[in-house]
């Protein structure tokens, strides 16, 4: 960065570290011991498609990745996509609810594969989600441009917990990087799973 970036408030951008993903399984334990938020053992990825063979075929790498039945069982995991009212494309991905690391580690492969593919851009947000005993609903969103994490609480008529998102935030800050600028704590209503 320049003087005159510095000077003009321009900041250099922050690399995504997909790494910061596996954080998750232990703030997970933080919010079920210290809010009695439980994982309900779904999460998503939501990325901006992108027209063309090529990306067709990458997300068709993505589906057969985590469809494939690497437990011997007979049963693939269930991934599904869907697009919502904005135009972005979410994939969902379901795990039993104590398997945080297993959807974790789906939702690192799918950034990846999306990376990797050249598609990085494309990618916005993934996010796990959970429930507590009163059946209020809370996801742990991962910014993949700022490599940061928010709380968001949804409640309904597209109203936010912003109590409860402190509350998480203050909670999750020793396992996850938190997000600081609470302006870029967006609101993901009707995310899958969530």
């Amino acid at each position: 960065m320049g003087f005159l970036d510095t000077l003009l408030g321009r900041t250099k951008p922050v690399k995504p570290d997909l790494d910061q993903l596996f954080g998750l399984p232990a703030a997970a334990v933080t919010l079920t011991a210290a809010a009695g938020f439980k994982p309900t053992g779904e999460g998503s990825v939501c990325f901006a498609a992108v027209e063309g063979g090529a990306f067709a075929q990458l997300q068709e790498e993505v589906q057969g990745l985590l469809d494939a039945d690497v437990t011997g069982s007979g049963e693939g995991v269930p991934v599904e996509f869907s697009q919502d009212s904005y135009g972005y494309t979410w994939l969902l991905s379901r795990h039993t609810s104590d398997d945080v690391a297993g959807l974790v580690n789906d939702l690192h492969a799918v950034n990846t594969v999306l990376q990797d593919g050249g598609f990085g851009p494309q990618l916005l947000c993934s996010l796990v989600s959970f429930r507590d005993a009163r059946g209020r609903s809370l996801a742990l969103v991962y910014l993949y441009k700022r490599g940061t994490f928010y709380p968001f609480a949804p409640l309904t008529g597209e109203k936010r917990d912003n109590a409860l998102e402190l509350q998480v935030k203050a909670m999750v800050e020793d396992d996850l990087r938190v997000e600081k600028d609470l302006s870029r704590w967006f609101p993901v209503w009707g995310a899958p799973g969530l």
